[in-house]
């Protein structure tokens, strides 16, 4: 009976980690393409599909609700995360304000670390203080994992007409995918909660997230410091002004195709 239950902490894992196996938390060739001729429904299906591959994001809000049980308290915490990451995501891409997209990660990375550090109560054990505000600490964490996200949108040739919308619509799905993969969290760990095995490896649970937290950030600083390989972890900043120059040839492209037509 415990092999069972330590096999559904394991699949709880595997289904938040699966996502990392295939590297597809940024924005894929296939995506960009899509986007030159896409409409709104498109950056709303984008943001949604990124959320869903976005483990780093996903495993953050995984510790966030582990030892929720209230519907409030999961409603608060849940809403100022959203807070957050939506200030951050509308104003820094209307903006245009960007960072080097492998730290920001990295920094979400270490936010994974810090939840399950916080979860294992570890200021009172450790370092003898008490746990800072959670609901400070996860706003000001949104703001950073809105802040990636940005980044990641910044890496689209959003042009100017209909920007304000394009930038709404990824945001709406993203949303929409947080909302999907927090149900199907909740629903796991619901069910997990009234077996014995939750008390007996929440403890293993959250170290899991320490460990997971700390392989990412190793993943993104690999990926800052490497950039003569940017196809193993992403696109590098060597080539962003270069793939921002190309995809803008690609609209011009497209629009002279277009005109053509007409004439």
């Amino acid at each position: 009976m415990k092999f069972k239950h330590l096999n559904i902490t394991l699949g709880l894992f595997v289904l938040l980690l699966i996502p990392t196996l295939a590297l597809a938390h940024g924005i894929s060739e296939e995506d960009k393409a899509a986007m030159l001729s896409g409409g709104y429904l498109q950056y709303l299906w984008l943001g949604a599909s990124h959320m869903l591959t976005g483990y780093d994001h996903l495993l953050f809000i995984f510790g966030v609700i582990f030892f929720l049980t209230g519907f409030k308290d999961i409603v608060k915490y849940i809403t100022i995360f959203t807070l957050g990451h939506s200030l951050t995501l509308v104003f820094a891409t209307i903006l245009g304000i960007t960072a080097n997209y492998f730290l920001v990660d990295a920094v979400i990375a270490l936010s994974v670390c810090y939840k399950g550090f916080d979860n294992l109560d570890g200021f009172k054990k450790y370092l003898k203080m008490p746990s800072p505000n959670l609901l400070w600490v996860i706003f000001i964490f949104g703001l950073i994992h809105g802040f990636g996200l940005s980044t990641r949108l910044q890496q689209l040739p959003l042009g100017e007409t209909g920007l304000i919308m394009r930038i709404l619509s990824f945001n709406v799905g993203v949303e929409l995918g947080q909302i999907t993969a927090l149900t199907v969290m909740l629903v796991l760990i619901a069910g997990w909660r009234r077996t014995k095995s939750f008390a007996q490896f929440s403890t293993l649970s959250n170290a899991g997230l320490i460990a997971a937290g700390a392989f990412l950030f190793l993943m993104q600083m690999h990926g800052y410091t490497h950039t003569t390989d940017p196809d193993e972890f992403g696109f590098s900043t060597d080539n962003h002004h270069h793939e921002h120059l190309r995809m803008e040839e690609k609209v011009a492209e497209e629009q002279r195709k277009q005109h053509d037509s007409l004439f």
